[in-house]
């Protein structure tokens, strides 16, 4: 017997528990779900020469960042696919083994070929299309645009009833600026999987986004409950909920959550949205006149010394440099900003020189320099998509921005940056710093 894939694609197994436990994992992966470690697990151990099984735990590891794992696991199955698997799952292996061991625009190349023969295949589609994924830290100024394309162009080959793939299509219109149509499409995908915590980010973000943050909020704080702590997006979805707080100015309740769920000894998150979840929001909190309590700062410090030591990856970069600025750890700083021109001359940073340049704006920033933090940003503020992960979470540098603005007396261009923050997005943040701007101009 020949088993397949929930999406009818076949599979080298002839165990029918391993198959069916795959399908489980796979679900569970894709829904940022508690267990699909476990599934996969299981399905390797009904059948120890399943190579997609090895290969989608490879990718768990991965979003762990448990590197040496995820090499080790991934070359075990490569070398499975190589003996006995098809020519599909020969090339998902070589693109989840190219993620991991390659750089991201090898990788991407290698996955958009992929998808052209096999636009079925999800475990490829969803590296692609994540917030953390191929497209996002490819360096490209346009992969939001990209992102939607990619969903519409794959679109004739989806149900409207997937879960999966109607959450991601709201989610890349939404990041990429067509709202309406992205927050209907996220409710769709959170309607057909209740237990779905992919759907209930996307929302949160369309809602974010369109300013309806008091709804995000409210979406949050009714589902998150129901979603282990165990969950890799807990913490992050309570994140979105502090924000949510810090917006209408209760700083208080968001130092709650935060305490809570997101602080590095609260979330059992992805490394990745742990370092960045802490840093952006205790940066919020310190740019918006609030105090960051006493350990906060060396707490989120150590957490993340010991993932993002090297200079390399972008959207990290920018947050270990606001938590070394923040600790006073001007050395680190300066090391790692030199690291990141290195890279920038030597053409390795997808990114770009926007990177070392957020680097160094917020070292002006922390230690009080507002004028030249201004100037260094001014110029590479379009640029910053390039560092990739979402708009809510690239939005911390833009208040960066904002705020050495009107601290350097630089009334008129930060209202003009506020009216057009308004326009995209009602804030009642945004609001009451345009009130105080108007009195200075």
């Amino acid at each position: 017997m020949i088993h397949s894939d929930r999406y009818d694609l076949p599979l080298s197994t002839s165990s029918a528990l391993a198959a069916a436990r795959y399908r489980e994992g796979f679900d569970l992966l894709l829904s940022a779900w508690p267990g699909a470690a476990e599934a996969m697990d299981g399905a390797i151990a009904a059948d120890p020469d399943f190579g997609l099984a090895h290969a989608a735990r490879a990718r768990l590891h991965a979003i762990r960042g448990e590197a040496t794992k995820a090499r080790t696991v991934i070359q075990t199955a490569d070398q499975i696919t190589l003996r006995r698997g098809s020519e599909r799952e020969r090339s998902q292996v070589d693109v989840i083994s190219g993620a991991i061991n390659a750089t991201t625009r090898q990788a991407l190349d290698s996955a958009l070929a992929h998808l052209q023969r096999w636009p079925r295949d999800l475990l490829i589609l969803s590296m692609v299309l994540a917030p953390f994924g191929l497209l996002a830290f490819s360096g490209i100024a346009e992969h939001n645009q990209a992102r939607v394309d990619l969903c519409e162009r794959l679109s004739p080959h989806f149900d409207t009833d997937d879960w999966w793939f109607q959450t991601y299509r709201g989610w890349a219109h939404a990041e990429n600026g067509n709202l309406p149509l992205g927050r209907v499409l996220t409710e769709r995908g959170l309607e057909l999987r209740r237990n779905n915590a992919n759907a209930v980010h996307a929302l949160a973000h369309a809602m974010y986004e369109s300013g309806a943050g008091d709804e995000a909020e409210t979406l949050i704080a009714g589902w998150l409950p129901g979603y282990e702590r165990s969950g890799m997006l807990h913490g992050h979805l309570a994140w979105h909920a502090a924000l949510a707080a810090l917006e209408r100015g209760d700083s208080e309740g968001a130092l709650v959550i935060y305490t809570a769920n997101v602080a590095p000894s609260a979330s059992k998150g992805a490394p990745l949205n742990v370092v960045s979840d802490t840093a952006s929001f205790l940066w919020r909190l310190h740019a918006y006149g609030h105090a960051v309590p006493q350990g906060l700062w060396t707490d989120a410090a150590g957490y993340a010394s010991s993932w993002f030591g090297d200079a390399g990856l972008a959207f990290a970069d920018v947050h270990m440099a606001m938590l070394a600025a923040a600790t006073g750890d001007r050395g680190a700083l300066e090391q790692r900003a030199a690291a990141l021109t290195t890279l920038v001359d030597a053409a390795r940073l997808p990114a770009g020189s926007v990177v070392p340049a957020i680097c160094r704006a917020v070292l002006a920033f922390m230690e009080g320099d507002y004028g030249n933090c201004a100037r260094i940003l001014e110029p590479v503020a379009g640029d910053v998509v390039r560092i990739g992960g979402s708009g809510a979470q690239r939005e911390v540098v833009e208040d960066t921005l904002l705020v050495a603005l009107m601290r350097s007396g630089e009334a008129s261009k930060a209202r003009t940056l506020l009216d057009k923050r308004l326009h995209r997005r009602p804030s009642p943040r945004d609001a009451r710093w345009l009130q105080l701007v108007a009195q200075d101009a």
